[in-house]
């Protein structure tokens, strides 16, 4: 019995200090939002109410939006067709996908920032005057720079090839297959009536945690002079840190808002039994 109450007691002590690390920051980072114990400083919420009237909060939480969906679309579209054909028809290249895929995770982001800047500078020298100009420039277009999705795309693979793998593991692929091309199926409406649908919970988390990346992504976007929405904050903290801080703290909580929908969603409903 004196042994199960210090064990219960470590896993207390555990979870305190756990909460401790986690809360402590963002409790001082609320209360510094709202003016409490800053000098000369006053209490209210004028740093939250203010956030949407802020210049350059919606531009950049839309190009955000934008170039997380796309990454998102890319990350899939890319992974989801090379795992299953792995799986499938080629088991000995599951390896070969995976280093490819872990790739990033050695190559710092300022490293694959630099790269591709020279590219960039690169690019337009010698390519003008050939059809490749006009994709170099659209690579940098401003209102939808598409090198950002290249770059935020290499980045998420590792976490995307771990989510969706881990998912293809708890689905018996080649039964399911096998049974819809049995029945008829073609390749594509097996993959997105038979595949897709099994794998629910796998595609939900890599499309949250593809969208955690690109939201607080800054050294890419900075390096390469676009300001999304990480860059933003960034960006005003220097004038207006409060609302700094308390954007952040909003975003925070969209995302842990965010996580608890897809939980939510991508949790298999037993069905009822029936007397």
């Amino acid at each position: 019995m004196a042994r199960l109450n210090r064990t219960g007691y470590g896993r207390g002590a555990v979870l305190l200090l756990t909460g401790m690390y986690f809360l402590v920051p963002i409790a001082c980072a609320v209360s510094f939002s709202v003016g409490i114990g800053g000098p000369r400083q006053s209490v209210g919420f004028d740093a939250y109410t203010g956030i949407f009237d802020a210049d350059g909060f919606t531009s950049s939480l839309t190009l955000t939006l934008k170039l997380a969906t796309a990454t998102i679309a890319l990350v899939l579209g890319l992974l989801v067709p090379a795992l299953v054909t792995a799986r499938l028809a080629a088991p000995r290249l599951r390896a070969l996908v995976e280093i490819v895929c872990m790739l990033p995770l050695v190559v710092p982001a300022v490293a694959l920032v630099a790269g591709i800047s020279t590219v960039l500078r690169w690019g337009p020298d010698h390519f003008a005057g050939t059809p490749l100009f006009p994709a170099m420039v659209a690579l940098q277009a401003p209102q939808f720079p598409l090198v950002l999705v290249l770059a935020y795309t290499l980045m998420a693979l590792p976490l995307a090839y771990r989510t969706l793998d881990t998912g293809l593991s708890a689905v018996d692929l080649r039964v399911l297959v096998e049974a819809a091309r049995s029945c008829g199926a073609s390749w594509p409406r097996t993959l997105a009536h038979v595949v897709l649908p099994n794998l629910r919970a796998a595609l939900l988390n890599t499309a949250f945690l593809t969208l955690a990346l690109v939201l607080g992504e800054y050294t890419v976007a900075a390096v390469l002079g676009y300001q999304p929405f990480a860059v933003w904050i960034v960006a005003i903290s220097g004038s207006q840190a409060q609302m700094s801080v308390a954007v952040s703290m909003v975003g925070l909580l969209g995302t842990w808002i965010l996580l608890l929908a897809i939980s939510a969603t991508g949790r298999t409903r037993r069905p009822k039994e029936t007397s």
